[in-house]
């Protein structure tokens, strides 16, 4: 087996490698999921998920929960937040193993081809997630692609390499960490770190170069990367003291105390609101069947209002708490005479885009927090954040709270 003569360091080897798998076989599967769960949340009942023709990798669907009201909070800020935190301790990984990857031969024999393609696609998997999505936080599409389906397609083949690896190398790992112990190796300093003597994996430099940081100070610097991320953009999804350290995700932040300075990802005028329609002459539809009821403004004003607190969870993994006041969607129901609501639509002024109109379940229809929104924090929404009305929902993504409503038609009995 050749090797390049620089991979020296006496702390590499199965054991170090080992500590990191263990980490990141707890972490990136929490990661996995909770962006397949954020695809769901879509709506692919509905066609609304992107991609939508996924053939036999299509997820089962199920009515969206809207209990409890943070749970896409929760789910998308572990997404981003978590997949953000885990780039040093990936990075480290990559780094402790690359005397296996560049190899020669290449390939030896048919398993040990077959090992080789599960670390192109857990490796090119894994990369190309990080890329993809760090590029989507700050919307920088380079790439020249459909995000949502490049990182769709892109979480299947790392899945693919990663279970690979799992049955591959997991009892290597096992055994590798209770044949050390972590302690023992904790208290070793940097003058009597060297390569594990027993260590047949083909990571463990041959010829090390004297040590210039131990094995703990290895994994400590990996680990306070890893906190560094984390203090730099938990906060988006947390708020509270630590939102203003989120500097990695700037749109996760507020700009002011007023009522309606609070973040948004589209203005107004980047989604080409034509800002006459929004006001005197505006006119708020709402269908049932071959019934139609038109509302202005001061009339839906004049209704019951509901007060509520609701996040706007986006999926970029910044989320905002504010407090939303308006009409009911249920009782907009009702005023267009449909008993039983199994599904609900909601148009946007918006002339274009993917979600300038959302289908909602019937439950989601019908919650007593679910509101055409016409204020927040006290006051009327501002034309940034959908004036004259948005919709607001339990556990919705924040491209579902529709801005600039023109409609809303349910369909269901009676309809």
């Amino acid at each position: 087996m050749q090797r390049l003569p620089t991979f020296r360091s006496p702390i590499r080897g199965v054991w170090f490698t080992s500590v990191l798998a263990s980490v990141l076989l707890v972490a990136l599967p929490i990661v996995t999921i909770t962006g397949f769960i954020s695809w769901a949340a879509y709506g692919p009942q509905f066609g609304q998920s992107m991609p939508g023709d996924v053939g036999w990798l299509r997820l089962p669907s199920f009515d969206w929960p809207t209990e409890p009201v943070w749970f896409y909070r929760l789910t998308q800020g572990l997404h981003v937040g978590l997949g953000l935190i885990m780039v040093p301790i990936v990075l480290a990984k990559l780094w402790s193993v690359i005397p296996k990857l560049i190899e020669m031969p290449p390939v030896r024999s048919v398993a040990h081809l077959l090992e080789r393609i599960s670390l192109l696609a857990l490796v090119g998997g894994v990369l190309f997630e990080i890329i993809t999505g760090v590029l989507n936080i700050q919307y920088d599409y380079l790439f020249g692609f459909s995000f949502y389906t490049a990182h769709y397609w892109g979480a299947w083949v790392f899945v693919a390499g990663f279970l690979a690896h799992v049955v591959l190398k997991f009892p290597t790992m096992v055994t590798a960490l209770r044949t050390r112990p972590f302690l023992e190796l904790m208290r070793i300093r940097v003058a009597d770190t060297v390569p594990d003597v027993d260590d047949e994996s083909g990571l463990a430099a041959t010829d090390p170069a004297p040590a210039t940081i131990s094995r703990r100070g290895a994994l400590a610097l990996v680990g306070g990367s890893a906190l560094f991320v984390a203090v730099l953009s938990v906060g988006q999804t947390t708020g509270g003291f630590l939102r203003g350290a989120a500097i990695l995700l700037p749109r996760g932040r507020s700009y002011g105390d007023g009522p309606n300075d609070f973040q948004i990802n589209r203005t107004a005028e980047a989604a080409g609101i034509d800002e006459a329609r929004t006001g005197d002459s505006w006119r708020l539809t709402v269908r049932a069947g071959s019934n139609e009821v038109v509302f202005t403004r001061a009339q839906l004003e004049q209704m019951d209002l509901h007060t509520v607190e609701l996040p706007i969870s986006c999926v970029e993994g910044w989320s905002t708490v504010q407090t939303w006041t308006g009409v009911r969607l249920r009782d907009l129901a009702v005023l267009a005479g449909i008993d039983s609501v199994d599904t609900g639509e909601v148009r946007s002024l918006e002339p274009s885009g993917s979600f300038n109109r959302v289908t909602f379940g019937g439950h989601q229809m019908v919650h007593p927090d679910s509101l055409l929104a016409l204020r927040v924090n006290g006051a009327d929404l501002s034309l940034d954040h959908g004036y004259p009305a948005r919709i607001m929902m339990p556990a919705i993504p924040g491209v579902h709270a529709t801005k600039w409503i023109e409609s809303v038609e349910f369909f269901g009995e009676n309809a």
